[in-house]
C-alpha cells in the first residue's frame, strides 16, 4: 500500500462521522420535502446546543477510559438552581441584581459551581477511594435527580429573568447565542485536547493508565480534573437548558444522557478509552439532530427516534471495532 493511499484511508477513518453527516443531509434533502433550507439547518444546530455541551464533558471522561452517567441529572440540578433563584413565577424566588446584566455571570457561576461540586465528589470517590466509575456516577445520576425533586417539590420555576433569557432570544447570523456558546465550547475544548499537555495526557491515560503513570504523569490529578470538568460542563448545559425553556421543571432533561452517550459513541470516541476527538463528537450531535428533524418533518411517531438512535449506537460500536481492525492492518 502506497503512503498516499494509507494517508487517504487514515483521513477517512478519522473523519468518518463527518462524511456520514454530509451523506445523511444530502439524502434527506433529496427525499424529504422542505428539508433543504437554511432555516432547517439552523434549527438542527440550535436544537443540538444543550446536548452538544453535555456531550463534551461525557467525552472527556470516556476518553480517559472511565464513565460519567451523572451528567444528565447534574444538568437538571444546575438548571433548577438557576430557575429557583432567577425565575419570577412558580417556585422561583425572583432574585434581582443591579445592574441586571450581573444576573448572567452570577447564574452561570452558580450552574458551573453546582456541576463542579458533583464532579469533585465523583472524582474523589473514583480516583481516591478506587471505586467503580460506573457505579459511582450511576448512584450520582439517581441521588442528584432525587435532589432536584426534593428542592423543587415536584413543581416548576417559570419566567426566567429577561437578562438571562436574552441569550436564547438574541440571534447572530441566524443562530441564537446559546448555539454559538455550544460551538465555542467545542472549539475551545478541541484545542485543549489537541494542543495542550492536559489533553494529550487524558488520551494517554485512556490508552494505558499504568504506562502513563510510569512516565511520570500525574494520573490521579488529571482524572479528578476530568470529572470536575464533566460536572461543570454539565452545569453549563443545565444553564443553557434553563435559558431554552425559560425555567426549570423536576423532569427537565430526562433522556439527554442516552442521547449524549449516543453522540459520543457515534462521534468516534472508543468506549475502551484513548481514542476520540471532540470535533467528531460534535458531528455525532449534529447527526442525531438531523435525524430528529427528518422524523419530525415526515410526521413519524416519536418512538421511531429511540429505535433509530439505538440502531445508530449499535452501528457505531460495530464500526469502531471495524476501524480498529483497519488501523491495525495499516500499522
Amino acid at each position: 500500500m502506497s503512503p498516499r493511499t494509507r494517508h487517504v484511508l487514515e483521513f477517512i477513518l478519522d473523519n468518518l462521522v463527518w462524511f456520514m453527516l454530509v451523506f445523511v443531509l444530502v439524502v434527506f434533502s433529496i427525499f424529504i420535502p422542505n428539508y433543504f433550507q437554511l432555516g432547517i439547518f439552523a434549527n438542527i444546530i440550535e436544537a443540538s446546543s444543550v446536548l452538544g455541551v453535555m456531550s463534551i464533558g461525557l467525552a472527556l471522561v470516556i476518553i480517559t477510559g472511565h464513565m460519567d452517567l451523572s451528567v444528565e441529572s447534574v444538568a437538571a440540578l444546575g438548571a433548577m438552581a438557576v430557575g429557583i433563584l432567577f425565575c419570577s413565577a412558580g417556585i422561583g424566588l425572583g432574585v434581582q441584581l443591579h445592574p441586571e446584566w450581573l444576573m448572567v455571570p452570577v447564574s452561570l457561576l452558580i450552574a458551573l459551581a453546582v456541576g463542579g461540586i458533583i464532579g469533585v465528589i465523583n472524582g474523589y470517590l473514583v480516583v481516591k477511594v478506587k471505586m467503580s466509575a460506573f457505579i459511582i456516577t450511576l448512584a450520582s445520576y439517581i441521588w442528584v435527580r432525587g435532589l432536584v425533586l426534593v428542592i423543587s417539590g415536584g413543581r416548576s420555576a417559570q419566567d426566567l429573568a429577561p437578562a438571562i433569557r436574552w441569550f436564547g432570544i438574541q440571534r447572530l447570523l441566524g443562530l441564537p447565542l446559546t448555539a454559538w456558546i455550544a460551538i465555542a465550547c467545542f472549539v475551545v475544548f478541541s484545542l485543549i485536547m489537541a494542543k495542550t499537555p492536559f489533553g494529550r495526557h487524558l488520551v494517554m491515560i485512556g490508552g494505558n493508565e499504568t504506562a502513563t503513570f510510569r512516565a511520570g504523569i500525574r494520573v490521579n490529578r488529571n482524572l479528578v480534573i476530568a470529572f470536575v470538568l464533566a460536572g461543570a460542563i454539565a452545569g453549563l448545559a443545565g444553564w443553557l437548558l434553563a435559558i431554552r425553556t425559560s425555567g426549570a421543571t423536576a423532569n427537565l432533561g430526562v433522556g439527554l444522557l442516552f442521547n449524549a452517550f449516543a453522540a459520543v459513541v457515534i462521534g468516534g470516541v472508543s468506549l475502551k478509552g484513548g481514542v476520540g476527538t471532540l470535533p467528531g463528537v460534535y458531528a455525532g450531535v449534529l447527526l442525531l439532530s438531523a435525524i430528529n428533524t427528518a422524523i419530525n418533518l415526515m410526521g413519524l411517531p416519536a418512538n421511531f427516534t429511540q429505535v433509530i438512535h439505538g440502531l445508530l449506537v449499535l452501528a457505531a460500536v460495530l464500526l469502531d471495532a471495524f476501524k480498529q481492525t483497519i488501523r491495525q492492518r495499516l500499522a
